[in-house]
């Protein structure tokens, strides 16, 4: 199974130097005021190989591009209301390497030609619970939405994905691949269901995850 793992609400240095040794593909680092996770001080940079994601709600093209070199994002997640012109100048003033996330959230139902104006402007879409937060609210969405997915981009899995659903993600994922398209469904990203408190992860429990996930 080739599922990349996202951790994401990442902060406190000694916590992500933990989990970064579990050699995630992504970190996420989330820049919003109203998130309890909301990175403001320094981080552990850590082993290059690793994405940091930059998460962002309606930010500025300004704070967006100070982040990015500050915290050497490889990756931006949008979490808000960002337009397809947003997003399409704001590739024009940061690098071709950096990967661009959309997120949409999904609560019962989800009207799929959202997506299409952003096909060709993002690289991945990220699929969340629709909640109080924008994002972090621990809970699942009907992923039975997913089984009508249309779209040729590939996508992360999130909302409330926690210790006990690995097998349900591996469900989802043999889905996609009996319909020959197991390349859609690109990644998951796990944040509070693996909390000790906002932005503390519990590495043991990532740890058991990932074993069971991938083997």
């Amino acid at each position: 199974m080739n599922l990349k793992l996202k951790i994401c609400g990442m902060r406190e240095p000694q916590n992500m130097s933990s989990i970064a040794a579990l050699q995630p593909d992504y970190l996420g680092l989330i820049f919003f005021k109203g998130s309890p996770r909301n990175v403001v001080g320094e981080i552990f940079q850590g082993d290059q190989k690793i994405k940091k994601t930059g998460v962002f709600v309606n930010a500025s093209e300004e704070e967006i591009l100070e982040k990015i070199k500050k915290y050497q994002l490889s990756a931006l997640q949008l979490h808000g209301e960002e337009s397809p012109e947003f997003i399409t100048n704001l590739k024009q003033k940061i690098s071709e390497e950096i990967e661009l996330i959309k997120v949409f959230s999904i609560g019962n139902e989800f009207d799929f030609g959202k997506l299409q104006p952003y096909e060709d402007v993002v690289d991945y879409f990220l699929f969340d619970t629709l909640g109080k937060s924008k994002g972090g609210n621990g809970i699942r969405f009907n992923w039975e939405v997913l089984q009508d997915y249309p779209s040729t981009t590939p996508f992360f899995l999130s909302g409330g994905i926690g210790p006990d659903d690995t097998a349900a993600v591996k469900e989802l994922y043999h889905t996609f691949q009996k319909r020959q398209k197991e390349d859609l469904f690109y990644g998951i990203d796990v944040n509070s269901k693996f909390e000790t408190a906002p932005a503390v992860k519990d590495a043991e429990a990532l740890k058991t995850f990932r074993e069971r996930l991938y083997n």
